[in-house]
């Protein structure tokens, strides 16, 4: 565990030194969220029934958790870049844990998720959103959030060792656009078909949406949900932990024996 906590936090320290060396990337994946924030806000939110403060306080949540979601992009992106050029190759020479490489990855997505959401939030607070409960819950939600990005990011690293191309990766990357889409992210999912509120509900995105929302005080618990939204905090940590009792092992051990 020593081994793994000192590898892990050299590891890291690459890691955010790469990121330094791409500001472009940085500064795109940062404002993104901000500019469909106040796309979505001021032209959806006129052509819903809910008033268009209403309905950007309904948003903030959606798109903090549809940016956290994109980790699965940006950890496929990266993992398919390193093995592309060849240095998950030279990685792998290295007398260092095998978990190392892939927990400094998802841990510096984190941090700069984390440092990512500071610019959003303001913006988020002068078109109106608001923390409606205590600054407890606050914190509560923020975790929960970048404990889902750090979930999100491990799907991303597995498939982007599995691809082995920056091409494939960015493709398939960009496919991830569509599963906010099938969430309650964007639009509440109580007017929808059965079939497709339950899909939507079941995604992994509303249940995390939900929960930020209720412990922020922006909307209550929709009722007749499914369960994860219906008990939207067990049911956030229960897709975390088996997002990453599935994806983290597989990712580590795809490293670990690269093709084979």
């Amino acid at each position: 565990m020593s081994m793994l906590a000192h590898d892990g936090t050299a590891m890291l320290g690459r890691q955010l030194q790469r990121i330094r060396n791409t500001p472009g990337l940085l500064i795109l994946t940062q404002t993104m969220p901000i500019t469909m924030l106040l796309f979505f806000g001021y032209v959806f939110g006129s052509a819903l029934a809910m008033p268009g403060e209403e309905y950007r306080s309904f948003l903030v949540p959606g798109l903090l958790v549809a940016t956290a979601a994109n980790g699965i992009m940006t950890g496929m992106f990266q993992a398919a870049q390193d093995v592309h050029r060849g240095v998950t190759d030279r990685l792998r020479t290295l007398p260092i844990s095998r978990a190392a490489v892939p927990l400094g990855q998802s841990v510096a997505d984190v941090m700069v998720t984390a440092a990512g959401m500071v610019p959003f939030l303001l913006v988020g607070l002068a078109v109106g959103w608001r923390v409606e409960k205590s600054v407890l819950q606050a914190v509560g939600a923020m975790g929960l959030l970048l404990l889902f990005r750090f979930a999100t990011t491990w799907i991303g690293i597995f498939l982007g060792l599995l691809t082995r191309s920056e091409e494939a990766a960015g493709q398939l990357g960009g496919a991830t656009f569509i599963l906010p889409l099938l969430s309650n992210a964007y639009i509440p999912t109580e007017g929808l078909p059965g079939w497709l509120r339950t899909l939507a509900e079941w995604n992994p995105i509303s249940a995390v949406t939900t929960a930020l929302r209720n412990l922020f005080g922006n909307a209550p618990v929709p009722e007749g949900a499914a369960w994860p939204v219906a008990h939207p905090i067990a049911g956030s940590l229960m897709w975390c932990a088996v997002l990453l009792a599935v994806f983290a092992p597989l990712a580590v051990r795809r490293y670990a024996h690269g093709e084979g």
